[in-house]
């Protein structure tokens, strides 16, 4: 095996793996500051931050390293390379160099967004001088809100890294961002009337190591030491973007992109980093409810959720053809499990129906041309479908039901009269039964909506339960690709609502609190397509197909 020595520390590599100096010393254990090199964009070696000392060991053993610093991002590395990255001479290289870059940076980490997790902070810390010898006054630019609707951009903080122009132009490819003028006055914009709007602008903030580019949607919310971060997936679509959660006093305030190359890669769409709004929604519901003859008789979960088992077992057993059941796209695969075993086990005549799946368009794959044209390679792509657990949930209902029934026939036999009661799960925030879908459920004896918004439908209930979003649950969505990957709980959810996975726990009378990798085990032992889940799917999931995600 080809070997690179990092710092006196010998790394193997794959025989055609082709690593540069700061992705071999991360395989060893050190760490090579660097800003601009980012692993899915062009190197530009333009920060300097990544000098190091490169040599080769020949074969009498002998090490003839070159006499001048080289860029770590730029320099590959093959058998017998030696690099050293925490010698006298690289130490003053990173000094010099933070010093160049602080120069003329403004002193406003008491206001700044970045402030705790900003990499001048943190490699200024580590590898900088602790003073500034600057007698001159810095050279201050003005600010620019008018980069993007969701981005804005505080010029005087940028050191010109380029990652966020790369990326409009090797990503996206819609190519809004450029650097304007030359030397000192060499600055980030747009070009005249073309605000950087596009689906995967948001990217561009996660990108920037420094506070230049910040989130209009975050701006002075919150500092981010008092953030409360949880690794979960973005429910917004059928990619499964791996995310984190950052939330503080149960109150979401950001999502952000977490690499998984199975996955989306390292970035994610607008459409999912601003979409989960709708979990602090007014419409919310709060409270579960039993309503005899349109009246509210209570708000318990000790009283509704006893009686409503109560009155859907007495309605298998009176006519078991007769109840149904519509579950969501948006459940998780153990909720889907633990609804449908629940009503096959009292009786195998419950009709089990999916709901549809919203989509929206096409898939929307990027980079773009100037037109707007696909271009490939496809680096990233906007699923169309817009449900994260479509295949999760049809693997389970294939399982029980034998086939996948369509929610249309059991709407259209509730008007009919081929079905008298009916428990409907409505997870989707955007995709809820209308007014005229909702009518022919006047004629259901028992109707339980187990819902996260108000709708037409939670009117006409027997009985509500308020049920939580995708941050208030635990539980695994397999994407369009049948990698499935965990959900964990952020947040507590609003009022007295309750995650889906404890309100079926509890429908379904198990003991104890609801446990994921017990039930995943028992769900992979019963539904042959899910035996993957037998193992954990860990931080990157695991395929259904039973190949492990790596990175």
């Amino acid at each position: 095996m080809p070997t690179v020595i990092v710092n006196d520390k010998p790394v193997e590599i794959g025989a055609s793996e082709k690593l540069n100096c700061i992705e071999a010393a991360q395989r060893a254990g050190f760490e090579i500051p660097h800003y601009c090199y980012h692993p899915s964009l062009s190197v530009v070696a333009s920060c300097r931050m990544c000098l190091v000392e490169v040599g080769d060991k020949k074969p009498d053993g002998t090490v003839a390293m070159q006499p001048k610093l080289v860029p770590g991002c730029q320099t590959p590395v093959k058998d017998g390379t030696v690099v050293i990255s925490n010698s006298k001479k690289v130490a003053d290289a990173q000094k010099a160099t933070l010093e160049y870059l602080l120069l003329n940076h403004p002193l406003d980490c008491p206001t700044c967004d970045q402030a705790g997790e900003c990499g001048l902070q943190d490699y200024s810390y580590k590898y900088g001088r602790g003073f500034s010898r600057l007698d001159e006054p810095k050279n201050i630019k003005p600010d620019k809100d008018y980069i993007g609707d969701q981005i804005t951009l505080f010029t005087d903080r940028c050191i010109v890294c380029t990652r966020c122009v790369r990326f409009t132009r090797e990503i996206s490819g819609t190519a809004e961002l450029q650097l304007v003028s030359r030397g000192s006055h060499e600055e980030i914009d747009i070009f005249p009337g073309e605000p950087c709007n596009n689906k995967l602008a948001g990217n561009v903030v996660d990108l920037c190591p420094v506070g230049a580019l910040c989130s209009k949607d975050f701006l002075y919310e919150q500092r981010v030491w008092w953030l409360k971060t949880t690794k979960s997936v973005c429910s917004g679509c059928s990619s499964g973007c791996n995310i984190t959660v950052d939330q503080n006093h149960d109150e979401v305030f950001r999502l952000k992109p977490r690499t998984n190359l199975q996955a989306q890669g390292y970035y994610m769409c607008d459409d999912g980093r601003f979409g989960w709004k709708y979990i602090h929604s007014d419409h919310r519901l709060q409270a579960p409810e039993e309503r005899i003859d349109g009246r509210v008789a209570s708000r318990d979960w000790d009283g509704v959720l006893p009686s409503a088992k109560t009155a859907l077992t007495s309605a298998i057993q009176r006519k078991p053809k007769a109840v149904a059941a519509i579950f969501s796209p948006w459940m998780t695969v153990e909720e889907a499990y633990l609804l449908a075993k629940f009503l096959k086990d009292q009786s195998p005549d419950v009709t089990l129906a999916l709901a549809p799946t919203r989509v929206e368009g096409e898939d929307d794959t990027y980079p773009k041309d100037v037109h707007g044209n696909p271009v490939q390679p496809v680096k990233f792509t906007i699923r169309a479908e817009k449900a994260p657990n479509r295949r999760g949930v049809e693997a389970v209902l294939k399982h029980f039901q034998g086939s996948l029934v369509p929610s249309s026939e059991v709407l259209s036999g509730l008007s009919s009269g081929t079905f008298d009661s009916l428990y409907l799960v409505e997870s989707d925030p955007k995709a809820r039964l209308a007014e005229a879908q909702a009518e022919g459920l006047k004629k259901a004896r028992l109707l339980i909506v187990q819902g996260l918004l108000d709708s037409p439908a939670v009117k006409m209930a027997h009985y509500v339960l308020a049920a939580g979003s995708f941050a208030e649950r635990d539980g695994t969505f397999i994407n369009f690709a049948g990698l499935a990957q965990l959900i964990r709980r952020a947040v507590r959810g609003p009022g007295e609502s309750r995650a889906d996975n404890r309100i079926l726990w509890d429908l379904a009378s198990r003991t104890g609190l609801f446990n994921g990798p017990a039930l995943r085990k028992e769900i992979a032992g019963e539904v042959a397509e899910l035996a993957a889940l037998a193992e954990e799917p860990g931080e990157l999931g695991v395929f259904t197909g039973g190949e492990p995600a790596k990175v």
